[in-house]
């Protein structure tokens, strides 16, 4: 990981020499940890496009060539191929389960799919319109007093993480059930990972759902794309609360919060709202098109572009083809996919958008599943959040296990008043 080679920076007649930092897929970067201690400056990075925050080997991205790789197999490897489970176990241990690790692994988080019986008189305490993602994020935190960790050794902690993943699922599904004022459904344990899940948002009083597999394998799809994205909004706040040592349900419940913003996780169901406008307006997505290029127009076009990507996202490209399995096997003409190829197809031929690199990412489409799915739009940061979470969770204690761990603390630049005095 560390190379021979220096960088050096001068300031006035201070000159510095920094270490470079070589990553395993030709990353580079200039370790400036002992700059403030030798010159008194602190670098100033908005947003952070050009700081990294940590040392990692579960997830890597190259945006300008449209690369995603979770622990080196590339998301096309494994996107369809593989159970959303199994990838978890990729994230989390850094390898493939064998058959009695799947099996060990299945077992244990079917074990821990219920949740405590007292914790289900929490949900009275929400009022039936509350946003399932206020439910999730403070059911979550929750989970604590009902789960505590004693110890941070490996045993403790890999326990921790079956009881996270197997109960925030089942969270999820109630907070669905809780805003459409529908009974609890407990968990069937002969069902895997997604049939169960689906299974507790939609079977009725007497547990009689059966979950098509074309929308099995659909949902298993979304929850592996949205599996983890390297140092990402919500995966980077993880880390940051983790790092106080705060318990593990503290950290991820900061991160649904995060999530939650319509510049991260909202960023699908924008894109449904921004597809029912232009149904609504004759569906003129030409229309559309040309205020996305006019400088004085405030409209964007949501689902194209991405922070990261300079490319075509690859998950966008997998996910397109589900979608339209998905319309078929239900049957469903929704007028709003046809504007959404329109709109690809558009974008992707227009000069403007070219140029600027505005391909369409994961978000695109992958409302009009969840729409197709009959999952309402604002259980979509949920959905997200429950594919998110083993990413979450794999940042988390590679943190916790790091030799170089220390609590996150960035520096800024103070532009206000001076020292005054109180009359």
């Amino acid at each position: 990981m560390n190379s021979k080679k220096q960088a050096t920076l001068k300031i006035g007649n201070k000159v510095l020499s920094l270490p470079i930092i070589k990553g395993s897929e030709q990353e580079h970067a200039i370790d400036i940890t002992s700059l403030r201690k030798e010159t008194g400056y602190i670098t100033l990075d908005p947003g952070y496009a050009n700081t990294g925050a940590c040392i990692s080997n579960i997830t890597f991205i190259d945006g300008e060539k449209g690369i995603l790789r979770y622990r080196g197999y590339p998301i096309e490897d494994l996107a369809g191929k593989v159970k959303f489970t199994d990838v978890a176990y990729l994230l989390l241990h850094g390898e493939l389960p064998n058959k009695t690790q799947k099996t060990i692994f299945s077992q244990s988080l079917r074990k821990e799919a219920n949740i405590h019986e007292d914790m289900k008189r929490f949900f009275d305490g929400f009022p039936l319109n509350a946003h399932p993602m206020a439910t999730l994020s403070s059911m979550v935190t929750a989970l604590s007093a009902f789960n505590p960790v004693l110890t941070n050794d490996e045993e403790s902690i890999n326990k921790t993480i079956i009881k996270i993943l197997a109960k925030v699922k089942t969270i999820a599904a109630y907070s669905y059930r809780k805003y459409h004022g529908l009974p609890f459904i407990y968990p069937n344990f002969e069902l895997n990972y997604v049939e169960n899940f689906l299974h507790m948002m939609f079977s009725d009083s007497e547990g009689g759902f059966h979950a098509d597999s074309v929308l099995v394998d659909a949902l298993d799809l979304l929850l592996i794309l949205h599996a983890d994205h390297e140092q990402n909004c919500s995966t980077s706040t993880v880390r940051m609360a983790g790092s106080s040592l705060s318990n593990i349900y503290g950290a991820v419940s900061s991160g649904i919060s995060a999530l939650w913003g319509p510049l991260h996780g909202g960023a699908n169901q924008a894109v449904l709202e921004m597809l029912k406008t232009i149904k609504n307006d004759n569906s003129d997505y030409k229309k559309y098109i040309n205020l996305a290029k006019d400088k004085k127009s405030s409209f964007r076009l949501m689902g194209f572009g991405h922070r990261v990507y300079k490319n075509y996202d690859p998950r966008a490209k997998i996910i397109s083809t589900t979608a339209e399995k998905v319309l078929t096997k239900l049957n469903i003409n929704d007028p709003l996919l046809n504007i959404a190829k329109e709109l690809e197809r558009a974008a992707l031929e227009d000069e403007y958008f070219i140029k600027r690199k505005l391909y369409p990412n994961v978000d695109f489409y992958s409302g009009i599943i969840y729409r197709a799915m009959g999952i309402p739009t604002n259980m979509f940061t949920v959905m997200f959040s429950l594919g998110r979470l083993p990413g979450w969770l794999a940042h988390w204690k590679e943190m916790i296990q790091s030799p170089d761990f220390k609590i996150n603390r960035p520096r800024q630049i103070y532009t206000g008043s001076k020292e005054r005095n109180f009359k």
